[in-house]
């Protein structure tokens, strides 16, 4: 039996960019929503970051980035997305995307937290996501190489004899078989009450991955995005990172400044917790810096906000913690694969030692445009002989709405910014009643990964922030899971 067809999982940023990178070879791309949709991608707003200007170097950007990871990103993999990272931009460039420009015509390039140099790429100020979405949706709806099959939510990973991944069983008993499957599905907000993210961004990824026996990396590693605009929304409105780069600054109810405005993202958000747990309030106050551009210069933060009767140019916008970015996710090699036979990982639902305990801002997308021109290079070949059909998979349970809420809510509290032995222990016994009472749906799997790689991690180191254990432990160490680490 031969096939040469790649099935994508995902039509985010890196699966649509895999599919076209993957010219002349045959591919199907499987999108649980029409796309655009249920991707976390198109609602970036900060940008790209890309060495690309004559004061910067792709060095420095990987220094960034180790610095930014607290000890556990992989310097090879800093510097592989650094130097690759500008040749991409090119490559979205030429997609049409059309990145802001200096008066001179040159890239314009912003400065966020934690980055030495201005190197993030924007278009209109927080419109990037959106753009680059529309320009790859276009492109592949052209591209005679690529099939789009939308409203398709995959289960199960499909295998065969020898534990090959042969392709996904899907919603209404749909089986996709394929040569290679690459899952693309992004991260894991979703299960989590305040998040940034689509609700269909609940980890069923790493999850499918894990169930099959793949291998899991550092699903404790959570990013909270700091400022998500706290206006009791679901998901919650972002305030881009952005405006703190141009020069807005955080504030409590009582007017004081309580934290450095460019500190890590996991430094912010933190302080701002601190803020609002002692009932002062957190706000970004961009009055002088933005002021009346605001609807020019930020006009995705100036829309939400003025939606929600708050008006950015004269009144401090209310943000909070939200959960953003999953650093954890299925291991990877420098080419994107995993530790299954046929399966590949990339962008949010990997784990490639990119970002270690804390992602540096603008290098998510970064990361899966040039992990996804690794795959295609991979991959564009043509596919392999002799492969065995997949054999019936049993999928896990759809879990429902009752339950769901309830382990947004038992997430929030105990597996949030910060964390303890006591929370963590009750969320994993309660995740483990919902699994006992309702069967072990993936976002159920996903979760309980998350909190036994935290209860398991005796430190606060990045985004992992335990009050009973608030140094680093002296040595440093990525977690890795499968699945069945996790059962009771």
């Amino acid at each position: 039996m031969k096939t040469d067809n790649v099935l994508i999982v995902g039509a985010g940023l890196a699966g649509l960019f895999l599919a076209l990178k993957l010219a002349p070879r045959r591919v199907t791309v499987l999108s649980q929503a029409p796309l655009g949709q249920a991707s976390s991608s198109a609602w970036a707003q900060g940008g790209l970051a890309a060495a690309l200007s004559p004061e910067d170097d792709p060095k420095l950007h990987a220094q960034d980035t180790i610095a930014a990871g607290a000890g556990l990103v992989d310097p090879e993999i800093a510097s592989l997305i650094a130097r690759e990272g500008p040749a991409r931009v090119m490559d979205l460039i030429a997609l049409g995307v059309p990145f802001d420009r200096t008066p001179d015509g040159k890239l314009a390039q912003s400065l966020e937290a934690a980055h030495s140099k201005p190197r993030v790429v924007r278009v209109a100020g927080d419109l990037a996501g959106k753009a680059i979405m529309d320009a790859l949706i276009a492109a592949a709806r052209a591209a005679p190489h690529i099939e789009i099959v939308e409203n398709m939510r995959a289960r199960v990973l499909l295998q065969d004899a020898n534990g090959r991944v042969r392709g996904v069983w899907c919603d209404g008993d749909h089986s996709f078989v394929a040569d290679e499957t690459v899952i693309a599905t992004g991260g894991a907000g979703g299960l989590y009450a305040v998040t940034t993210n689509p609700p269909e961004a609940q980890g069923q990824g790493f999850a499918m991955a894990a169930r099959a026996g793949a291998l899991i990396a550092d699903p404790e590693f959570v990013q909270f995005h700091p400022t998500a605009i706290d206006v009791g929304r679901d998901p919650a409105p972002l305030a881009t990172e952005a405006l703190r780069g141009e020069g807005a600054h955080l504030i409590n109810g009582e007017g004081q400044s309580f934290v450095a405005d460019l500190d890590a993202r996991d430094v912010v958000a933190r302080a701002i917790h601190v803020e609002r747990a002692a009932g002062r309030g957190a706000f970004l106050d961009a009055r002088e810096a933005v002021g009346a551009h605001f609807p020019d210069a930020f006009p995705t933060v100036f829309a939400a906000c003025m939606s929600a009767g708050l008006d950015p140019r004269v009144q401090p916008i209310p943000v909070a913690p939200a959960a953003h970015y999953h650093m954890g996710g299925v291991v990877t090699d420098v080419w994107g694969r995993t530790t299954l036979a046929g399966l590949w990982a990339v962008g949010e639902c990997a784990s490639t030692g990119a970002h270690g305990a804390n992602r540096l801002a603008s290098n998510s997308l970064l990361e899966a445009v040039v992990f996804a021109n690794r795959i295609a290079e991979a991959l564009r070949d043509g596919g392999a002989a002799g492969l065995s059909r997949p054999e019936i998979a049993a999928p896990p349970p759809v879990m429902g709405e009752t339950p769901r809420a309830e382990l947004r809510q038992l997430m929030q509290a105990h597996a949030g910014v910060v964390r303890d032995a006591a929370g963590l222990s009750l969320a994993l016994d309660r995740i483990h009643a919902l699994c006992d009472a309702h069967g072990i749906a993936n976002a159920l799997l996903a979760a309980r990964l998350i909190v036994t790689a935290a209860l398991a991690r005796k430190e606060s180191r990045g985004a992992h922030f335990r009050s009973d254990y608030l140094d680093a432990a002296e040595k440093k160490h990525r977690s890795f899971l499968t699945s069945a680490a996790t059962a009771p």
